[in-house]
């Protein structure tokens, strides 16, 4: 095998690890994360703490994660992922563990705030996202950030069904035992994400952005109202969709259902996610991003409405939860091929790290405003009113976002 043929197959190697890695560690990391919400009566009943404080910490779960993600990426941007998810991943698991011996509300704010909020800003959808951008054509971007997200949005699929089966068998201390097995399969993906670390710097800088430097990136983002504008509106993607996953097992259980229905419920959304990842990824290829973004939030909005409307039944439970799951994470590879488009790759992770601490205030809104509403006023009403207000106007403003790529990437020659 010539040099030239060698390099070809390594390349191909190092592109299949690092999206096998990142599906992997997003099937883990956020499958749990989406299931938290079924925690919510069992830990305030055994330990004593209120909604309103067990919505606290899952709120700065979310906060932290934000806060962190621009730092996180940035590292992941200058040293490599593989350091950063690794770190993550047992971090998750000792927030995992703090969790379960807490016995107060300082101890569930420690661990499913402050650690597992740090450890998903080291193991979630930017980092995975952004690495996986790096080791594929600009052609095949779009439909392999989709695939990607497609594979990794399959663990409510998973995780949801298991948290469940153990909360009813044997508690949720044995729930959370069964995430700490989710953690231990979900290292060898954040092992080989990291696989392109080595490649993928010298892949990605281009004429245009070889001297560009992290200041000068965040100075380019500043100046662009179409980021700006599409950072303002995922605020609003991770409001909607933090208060469902939060709140929607506690508005089934006030309606008279099963609690079985909530996780069949989550796991309905995770396994359409996954239909709907891959579709949008497929559209991003094809069609404005933008537009499909603000398709996607007003769509959210309207089905929101349908649902919340009439009382709950399994029959509208399932329905909305196959609908909203088309339309869940297909945001996240729709903004990160926007912002490849209009900055390039050199910054990726840490360019998505900060419009996603926009996307994770929300997600703090979404936890604890909920939370808030509900402890007074005994019910969801408004909240879901004002989630839906606010996601029509931010459809409406991402489409007409500028899309526009910068003056130095406009310069740049087109990729063969």
């Amino acid at each position: 095998m010539n040099d030239q043929a060698q390099a070809s197959a390594n390349n191909r190697a190092v592109t299949v690890a690092v999206l096998l890695g990142a599906s992997l560690m997003l099937t883990m990391s956020m499958g749990m994360r989406q299931s938290f919400g079924l925690f919510v009566r069992p830990i305030t009943a055994d330990v004593g703490v209120s909604v309103a404080d067990f919505t606290f910490a899952l709120a700065v779960q979310n906060i932290v994660w934000g806060l962190t993600q621009p730092l996180t990426g940035a590292i992941a941007d200058r040293f490599g992922c593989r350091a950063v998810t690794i770190s993550g991943s047992f971090l998750f698991a000792a927030g995992l563990a703090v969790t379960m011996i807490a016995t107060g509300p300082i101890a569930l704010l420690i661990g499913m705030g402050l650690m597992i909020g740090l450890a998903m800003s080291c193991v979630s959808l930017s980092l995975a996202l952004a690495a996986s951008a790096k080791v594929v054509s600009p052609a095949k971007r779009s439909l392999t950030l989709g695939t990607v997200s497609a594979l990794g949005s399959i663990g409510a699929f998973i995780a949801a069904p298991l948290a469940q089966h153990l909360l009813v068998a044997y508690g949720w201390k044995a729930a959370i035992v069964g995430f700490l097995g989710l953690c231990v399969i979900m290292l060898p993906g954040a092992f080989f994400i990291g696989a392109g670390d080595k490649i993928a710097p010298r892949q990605q800088i281009g004429s245009t952005d070889a001297g560009l430097s992290l200041k000068g990136a965040l100075a380019e983002a500043a100046r662009h109202r179409g980021y700006i504008t599409m950072a303002v509106a995922f605020f609003v993607c991770g409001l909607q969709l933090v208060f469902l996953t939060t709140h929607l097992p506690a508005y089934l259980a006030l309606c008279g259902q099963s609690p079985a229905l909530s996780a069949t419920a989550l796991a309905v959304i995770g396994g359409f996610n996954a239909i709907g990842c891959y579709l949008l990824g497929w559209l991003g290829g094809r069609l404005p991003k933008q537009h499909l973004l603000g398709g996607v939030y007003i769509l959210r909005s309207l089905i929101i409405i349908a649902y919340f409307m009439s009382w709950p039944t399994p029959a509208s439970t399932v329905i909305f939860s196959a609908a909203m799951g088309l339309l869940w994470l297909g945001t996240a590879p729709l903004v990160s091929g926007l912002i490849g488009h209009i900055f390039g790759l050199r910054y990726m992770a840490t360019l998505s790290g900060v419009a996603f601490f926009s996307h994770q205030l929300g997600s703090f809104v979404g936890a604890w405003g909920g939370g808030l509403l509900f402890d007074a006023m005994g019910s969801y009403d408004l909240a879901w009113k004002i989630g839906v207000a606010i996601g029509l106007m931010a459809g409406i403003g991402q489409m007409f976002m500028d899309a526009r790529p910068t003056a130095r990437m406009a310069a740049a020659p087109a990729p063969a």
